[in-house]
């Protein structure tokens, strides 16, 4: 069983989509995205420098799109997307992950992602805040530390990892006050996401939803909240708007991966990190990290032998 997974913020680095545009239909697409978003994203993601794609009004829209030309590039089809056993995004990634199977169109995501982002932006404006990775530490010593700084967990990304976000002021009170065997590493993010911080985003999304249509996912779509699969796309929907101050449950995504029997996950670009996640938490289950258009050939062979030929075999899973 094949799952196919999206990245978050931080995942991006400069000039990550060059290899992309050399592709006459991937170029095409994101030039029509672009066109969506109201941003360059050919400039964002080939010339741009790693302060400015930092940006979250920048980033996340970045991310989604090249989420979105990878996709159309490896699974051109409704019944190639049918054969993927399950799809899973972190943070950010969530929106990706619903538009590849169906729940939002690639235009509706990249209008969501945009006002998302916008709407993060100027939350993270009102109040310095960031992010830091917990590395290493018994989990309930890392719990108690990042409570008792004032800040939230929120990510939990498998086994010894979990990311704390508050004010700047209570990350240099964790790093101060560090648990033991434990590294704070700070992320290269603008602000405290997945906490109460993001309430004016979360505001902003429930109005901007109210005029979306959302679709019932065509496979196995995994959520954040609980890493449970959801079914219905008005619930997805409305998940992704309270995502924004809710912690992200990767963990349990990787949880449910294991339990439903995946044997092989791909990473959609820019890869690497849920991949390098999967290796430590996902023992036995090969992965792949596609970046460039030069890995399609090798990808189609992944997916091929982690999916099966009959469509219905996967879609009758889901029911």
């Amino acid at each position: 069983m094949l799952a196919v997974v999206a990245p978050g913020q931080g995942a991006q680095k400069p000039g990550f989509l060059r290899p992309w545009l050399t592709d006459p239909v991937a170029a095409d697409r994101l030039n029509w995205l672009s066109a969506v978003s109201g941003l360059d994203l050919e400039y964002y993601g080939t010339e741009a420098d790693e302060d400015t794609i930092r940006d979250t009004a920048v980033a996340q829209p970045l991310l989604v799109a090249a989420g979105l030309v990878a996709t159309l590039a490896l699974f051109p089809t409704a019944d190639d997307v049918a054969r993927i056993g399950a799809v899973a995004g972190h943070s950010v990634g969530e929106i990706t992950a619903a538009a590849v199977v169906g729940v939002l169109s690639a235009e509706q995501a990249m209008v969501f992602v945009r006002e998302r982002g916008k709407g993060m932006a100027e939350a993270s404006a009102v109040r310095p805040t960031s992010m830091a990775a917990v590395i290493g530490g018994k989990e309930d010593e890392v719990l108690a530390a990042i409570e008792a700084a004032g800040l939230t967990p929120a990510n939990h990304n498998g086994s010894g990892q979990i990311v704390a976000a508050g004010t700047v002021e209570e990350l240099e009170a964790l790093k101060a006050n560090a648990p033991q065997r434990a590294r704070i590493i700070p992320l290269s993010v603008a602000g405290a996401f997945h906490t109460r911080h993001m309430a004016p985003a979360t505001a902003r999304l429930e109005r901007l939803a109210r005029a979306v249509a959302p679709q019932d996912p065509s496979t196995r779509l995994l959520q954040n909240r609980d890493g449970q699969v959801v079914a219905s796309g008005a619930d997805m929907l409305q998940r992704l708007v309270g995502q924004v101050e809710a912690p992200v449950r990767w963990d349990l995504c990787m949880a449910t991966l294991r339990e439903l029997g995946v044997t092989g996950l791909l990473e959609l670009p820019p890869a690497g990190t849920l991949t390098g996640i999967a290796k430590r938490n996902l023992k036995g289950v090969e992965v792949f990290a596609l970046n460039t258009p030069d890995e399609l050939p090798a990808a189609r062979a992944f997916v091929a032998e982690h999916t099966p030929s009959d469509p219905t075999d996967a879609t009758e899973a889901t029911r």
